[in-house]
């Protein structure tokens, strides 16, 4: 059975408690939408943080400005939620980055809990939040000239058999090679410092296994491909004991 997502809409959404092992919630938003979890995405800004307001500030277009609002105001709504805060109260910050030590790692709560993912592309934003690390993406699927791009910075593996696919089918395949990356390297924190040949995802129906995670496809909507990526009970132990 695949991972249920959650819609957050115009009204204030209903949050349950989350538990402190890999179980995860995952919701999904149109990231065009005016109004999210009640709050007007056209007076977001006095909501955010002053990295957040700085970021949409360099946003040129302004759809691309309004989809950024949006997804953060879901963020904070959400968090908020789990957290029992208004969603400006949120206080934001970084992780350690896992390849040079930098404070620019993982997005994180001040105070560690609940570990959360957002990720947007196009008109979409899914959020992910659990116990344990996670990571989610969502990307829209890419055109063949696209695709052709990346192909070369893919795992060897994941290239040969994106490239032995009927170019109609590549697509949505290499979709689903990306989203499922992008989890991954949410997840962990390394996003792509290291390049996108690792982790091994494969490009079939099923994801491969990647050791310490749970690898699962989400439910997207029409030209969407979405994934999600949460720690496993014994990598986080692991963790713990380094």
């Amino acid at each position: 059975m695949g991972t249920y997502v959650n819609r957050l809409g115009s009204s204030a959404p209903r949050i349950g408690a989350l538990s402190a092992d890999s179980d995860v919630a995952v919701w999904a938003l149109a990231a065009t939408s005016d109004v999210v979890g009640g709050y007007p995405v056209a007076e977001a800004l006095p909501m955010l943080d002053a990295a957040e307001r700085d970021r949409a500030g360099r946003l040129l277009r302004e759809g691309d400005r309004r989809r950024y609002l949006a997804s953060h105001v879901g963020l904070r709504v959400l968090l908020g939620g789990y957290l029992g805060l208004a969603p400006a109260d949120v206080v934001l910050v970084r992780d350690t980055c896992p390849c040079c030590g930098g404070p620019h790692g993982r997005p994180a709560v001040d105070g560690a809990a609940p570990h959360f993912s957002l990720s947007h592309s196009d008109d979409m934003a899914y959020f992910a939040f659990a116990g344990v690390p996670v990571g989610v993406d969502v990307q829209a699927i890419s055109t063949p000239a696209a695709v052709a791009d990346v192909l070369a910075a893919l795992h060897p593996a994941e290239t040969a058999e994106l490239t032995a696919l009927p170019e109609a089918d590549r697509p949505a395949a290499t979709g689903r090679v990306w989203s499922r990356k992008e989890a991954c390297l949410k997840a962990t924190g390394v996003g792509l410092a290291r390049g996108l040949a690792e982790p091994y995802v494969s490009s079939a129906r099923t994801p491969a296994a990647v050791p310490g995670w749970t690898l699962t496809d989400l439910p997207a909507p029409p030209g969407y491909t979405a994934a999600l990526a949460v720690a496993t009970t014994a990598s986080v132990s692991a963790d713990a004991r380094a």
